[in-house]
Order: C-alpha cells, then structure tokens, then sequence
C-alpha cells in the first residue's frame, strides 16, 4: 500500500502567503531609534517582502541557495528580510551586531554572504567590518531606521531598492531540503560555525512552536520579541507569530529595563521572550519605588539562553507574569525542551512547582532526548545519574556549514553532542547539571556552577552571580563566586555563605567571593565565564585544607 498524502514540499513563503491572505490586518509595532512608535500591518509587511525578493533576484541576480546577510535591530524592516530573502531562494543569514568587527568579518567571509541589509545607524559598525574582509566583497543595501542619512558610496537604499511592482512575483520552486536561513554559534570553543536550516526544519519548526505547552500562539497573541532577532532567529518565534497570525512587537534597539517597561505598559503584549539577565533588569526596574506599572496581567515570558533561578519564577509569579522556560541551541534551530506543566504539577506545593518549571523540561515534539557517560554509555532516567545531553530530530543540524564533519560534536548513530551535562527523572524531565567544561572538580567532586549560581541568586540582596573554579593546592578546583548585589543592598561574602550553608553539602559550600559592579556578558546575554576565567586565572582559593 502507499500513501495517497499530496506531496507538497514545506516552504516559508506558506507562511508568508497565509500571513498575507488571513491575517493582513495584523501589526508589526516598533520603536524607532528616536523611540517613536511605529507600525505596519502584516498586508505591508507580505507586499514589501514579495518586492524584496524580486529586487533581489532581478536587480541584484542573487544566486539561489546563496547567502544574504542582515545587520539589523528588530523592527518590521528586518522581519520583511526574514521572508523576503528566502522567498527570492536565498538564504536568510542574521549577523550578531554585538560581535566585534573581526569577528563579523570572520563570519561574512565564511558565508560567502553576497549582499549584506544594514541598519543606517548600524553603517559605523559595518565600516569597521568592511575593510576587514578576505574574501567577500557584498553588496550594501540600507534600511533607513533612523531615516534622513546620507548613503555611502556604491550602497542602495532599502526603500528605493524594493520600491516595484511585484504582486505577479512567483516565488522559485525549490525542494522543501533546500537551505532557508543560517546561524552562527557563539565560537567559545573555537571560530564560529555555521548551521544552516532547511525550508522543511523551519516550517516544523514553527508548526510546533505554536502548541500550548510551548510559544502557545494564537491570532489573539502579542508577542514582544526582547531577544534579537540575530540571536538563533529570536528563537525563530517571527515565524510562528506569522503563522499564527499574532502582533508581533519589536523594541528596536532599547533594551534597557525602564524602556522595556515602557514598552509592555504601551503594547500590553500577552508573550515576550529573552535572556534571564534581561528579565532580572526588568524585575529590578519593576520593584522600584518610582511609580505603579500597568502590565499587562497574565504575560507569558518565555525565557532561554540560561538556568532561570526559582527566585526569578516566584518573583514574577507574584506580579501575575508567567515564565516558561525553554532549553535549545543554535544547532537546534533552537527549540529542544520545555517544562511541561502536567496535571499532577499542579497539585503540588507552590515552591515545588516553582522548582519543576526552573527545569529544562521535557523533549518537545519530534525531538528525542537521551542523556550518556564519558563512553557513550545511555544513562538512566532517574533524576540522579548524570551524563550529556545529546538530541536528534527534524531541526537538529546534522552538519557544520564549510567544515569536515565533527566526531566530537556528533555520535556515531548521528546525534548532536549538545556539551551540556544533564540528568532526567522518571518522568522525562531534563535537568541541565552544567556545561561539561563549566563543571567544578573538587577533591574527587562535581560541583555544578550553574545549581550554585542559581542558589545564590536566591539570596534576596544578590542581583545576579556566576561562579568558575580557581585553584586549590589540595582540592585541585574550588568554586568561586563572583556576584553583584542589588541597589543598597549591604549583603557580605560571610552573610552569603551562612545563607548557602543548609543548601550545600560541605565540599560544595564556597569560601571565595568577589564583589564586582557588573558581570561581563557574552554577545547574547549570558555570563562570559571565559572572561572571568582570565581576570582570576592566579587567583588560588582560600578554602582550608
């Protein structure tokens, strides 16, 4: 027997087709650099993205399967590219604007990237950049977000550009296999890799994105997208926002905890989404004795990038804002777990249910999950053994873009090595333990930084903490915690430590503390260990023998 299914390859120009038809009454809300409010209806938003890719394919004969390159904030500009490009058979390729100029260069020359999309208030960065190039020459086209700048030399304006009539535009045929977008990883290890996602990838992607018990999306949703759109295609929730037919609210480049605020009093969004050190900002900013906020009540905040610590989650709970956490990568474009909350959560004690929604939860749909030893060894599921966490599924990369394959990063039966070392209870849900090379080592012990940072930001005076081993003569490696505390807070390194002490087993409770204003932070938001490591690479612990 065979099946008697159609068989119509996925695209992303389904979704932007049914965005246009359904739902064109929708807005896009942004704020200008100026932080004036600005919108376009998803009509606008089809029409504009069509014409992009017609220019693109007709005025500036990008090839097919070649890679067109975003240097932008987030606004309606940038979600026009993130259909348009794909929709001319190119492929949609964010650069991280927070990189440094040699790091961007790096990256477009590994691409190949044929034109490069820029924010006008972006040109300085993109000049850094420029020179720096080996082996592309791109062409520049720029979006007027703050509008009224001159061009420079040999650039085409984005307006001027798409400013045709494309509504007889066919889009090309194209195997649903074929590459849509590309990321890069964060390079902590090494260069920068790209990983490159599939039409079909992104279409399930996005399909399952929408379910409850994930991004939950409607045609009655605000989603206020806090995470770049740079960033693993803010978590590609520009795609399941337009499949659903939910506003989509873009903050531009004003991520400042009171403009956030601003934003949320004004757009009343139902779903926003970014790094925990934002949300800790935001809480800052919230518990401020300057004025009463109107939030929206019964937000979601969907929150990744990082362990959220339990204090986080009841911390908002008390303001009637809900976060649900979600665990992924850029190699898992990037959805990869959730904490489903099951029937039976519910009926547990608040601080229990706080605890099991702090977990990177269950596998999501189509996606399969196991955890193995140093020897490949599958551990068990029982909440205690501990190995890495490694994934496969519809839009998890099997591959390195431009590299020979990697067996440090994939298993022989073809599962990604995510690098991070997790347990899973009996019911399925998963526990990030650390990253594998973040793990403490002491006296024969794991001590986990990321259990350990999440305690201490418990602490009500503690703003936030990250934690890295420095030496012990004895020990080998002792946990260090490096942390901030919050406006006026008078909490000392020995009140920390007591406050610890019935939390930790004894091998575990640090001795080392540095104070410091700020925590420096990786271009996506998260703790930059490798610079702490190198301000406190001499220093040895205190911990008694």
């Amino acid at each position: 027997m065979k099946s008697t299914m159609m068989q119509v390859p996925l695209s992303t120009n389904m979704i932007l087709e049914r965005a246009g038809t359904y739902f064109g009454e929708r807005q896009v809300l942004g704020r200008l650099p100026d932080k004036r409010y600005a919108s376009r209806s998803y009509a606008e938003v089809y029409r504009r993205a069509r014409q992009l890719a017609q220019a693109l394919r007709e005025e500036l004969a990008v090839p097919r399967n070649e890679a067109v390159a975003t240097l932008c904030w987030n606004h309606a500009w940038h979600l026009e590219c993130y259909f348009g490009i794909p929709a001319a058979g190119a492929v949609l390729h964010t650069l991280n604007l927070r990189l440094s100029p040699a790091e961007i260069a790096y990256i477009v020359d590994d691409a190949g990237d044929r034109v490069v999309i820029v924010d006008d208030v972006l040109l300085p960065l993109w000049e850094k950049v420029r020179p720096l190039l080996r082996a592309s020459n791109p062409r520049l086209v720029v979006v007027p977000y703050a509008g009224g700048m001159a061009l420079p030399d040999g650039a085409l304006g984005y307006e001027s550009l798409i400013d045709r009539d494309a509504s007889a535009y066919a889009y090309p045929v194209q195997d649903e296999n074929e590459p849509v977008g590309m990321c890069y990883t964060s390079g902590t290890t090494g260069q920068p890799k790209g990983v490159v996602y599939s039409h079909r990838s992104m279409v399930l992607h996005a399909a399952v994105g929408c379910v409850p018990d994930l991004f939950d999306l409607s045609a009655r949703d605000r989603v206020l997208l806090v995470t770049p759109m740079f960033h693993a295609n803010a978590w590609a929730v520009p795609f399941s926002a337009l499949m659903a037919g939910a506003d989509q609210i873009m903050p531009g480049p004003h991520l400042g905890g009171e403009d956030l605020l601003d934003l949320m009093e004004h757009a009343q969004p139902t779903l926003a989404l970014g790094v925990p050190t934002i949300w800790m900002m935001i809480h800052q900013a919230l518990e401020a004795p300057t004025r009463e906020r109107r939030l929206p009540k019964g937000m979601r905040m969907l929150v990744g990038g990082a362990a959220v610590p339990t204090s986080m989650i009841a911390n908002f709970a008390r303001h009637d804002m809900h976060i649900v956490q979600g665990w992924g990568m850029t190699e898992t474009s990037p959805l990869g777990s959730v904490p489903v909350v099951k029937p039976e959560t519910l009926e547990l004690p608040l601080s229990q249910q706080h605890e099991r929604r702090a977990m990177q939860g269950i596998a999501t749909p189509l996606v399969e999950m196991r955890i193995a030893d140093e020897t490949g060894a599958p551990q068990p599921w029982d909440g205690q053994s501990s190995g890495e966490v490694q994934v496969r599924g519809p839009w998890v990369t099997g591959d390195y873009h431009g590299v020979p394959r990697d067996p440090a990063k994939f298993t022989a039966d073809g599962w990604l090595r995510t690098g991070d070392v997790g347990t899973i209870d009996a019911d399925g849900y998963m526990r990030i333990v650390d990253r594998s090379k973040d793990l403490i080592k002491s006296g024969g012990e794991w001590i986990s930084s990321v259990d350990l940072e999440n305690l201490v930001m418990n602490h009500p005076d503690v703003a936030e903490a990250a934690v890295i081993a420095i030496a012990h003569p004895k020990w080998g490696e002792r946990p260090l915690v490096v942390a901030v505390r919050r406006a006026g807070a008078e909490v000392d390194s020995a009140g920390l430590r007591e406050f610890l002490r019935p939390k930790l087993a004894r091998f575990a409770l640090p001795d080392d503390f540095e104070w410091v204003d700020a925590i420096p932070r990786t271009s996506t938001g998260k703790f930059l260990k490798t610079r702490l490591r190198e301000l406190y690479r001499d220093r040895v612990s205190a911990s008694p023998d």
